[in-house]
């Protein structure tokens, strides 16, 4: 089930959500807004190897915004600190933003249990479009969880986006032994 806006703020009010920082006018219905933080970054080599560390130059989204280029991937980054503790947050993307042809997530919208950071977006478009620091980006809907957990993300030894940042995170694909 979905948690709505009366469960969410519970769930905020009982320490099983933690959004930082939170504000009331972003609760929706049945979800939490999170906007687009003033970080982006770009790999810095065109063929990306899976196993191997692929670094990233950082961009820093001014006052004139940034224009996203089709054809280019962009890790950003939300504003929001969040974590999970009893439920499943999934990131969606705005319809708004997905209106102005930019997708905020490639594959990774579902993020675990015990989930604490922010979350790192995967963003791509089908035409250049400008984009600013603090627009609503996307939306956390949060699911409950049916049954007991034993291994929440926060405290897997081999989890490898536990490192709280500020700043959008590079494929740690290369930690995984295949």
């Amino acid at each position: 089930m979905i948690l709505t806006d009366v469960s969410i703020k519970e769930a905020i009010n009982n320490g099983e959500i933690i959004i930082e920082p939170f504000r009331p006018d972003c609760l929706g219905t049945n979800s939490y807004d999170v906007h687009l933080a003033k970080y982006l970054a770009v790999y810095e080599d065109e063929i990306l190897d899976a196993k191997k560390h692929n670094k990233i130059k950082e961009i820093i989204i001014g006052e004139e915004g940034f224009v996203l280029q089709p054809g280019t991937l962009y890790l950003g980054v939300t504003e929001e600190y969040t974590e999970t503790h009893n439920s499943v947050p999934f990131l969606e993307g705005k319809s708004s933003v997905g209106r102005l042809g930019i997708d905020i997530h490639a594959t990774a919208g579902k993020g675990d249990v015990g989930f604490c950071n922010t979350w790192t977006l995967e963003i791509s478009c089908v035409h250049p479009v400008r984009v600013y620091a603090g627009m609503p980006v996307g939306q956390l809907i949060y699911f409950t969880v049916d049954g007991g957990i034993t291994n929440y993300y926060n405290k897997k030894k081999n989890a490898k986006y536990n490192t709280r940042t500020i700043k959008p995170v590079e494929s740690m694909m290369w930690k995984n032994k295949f």
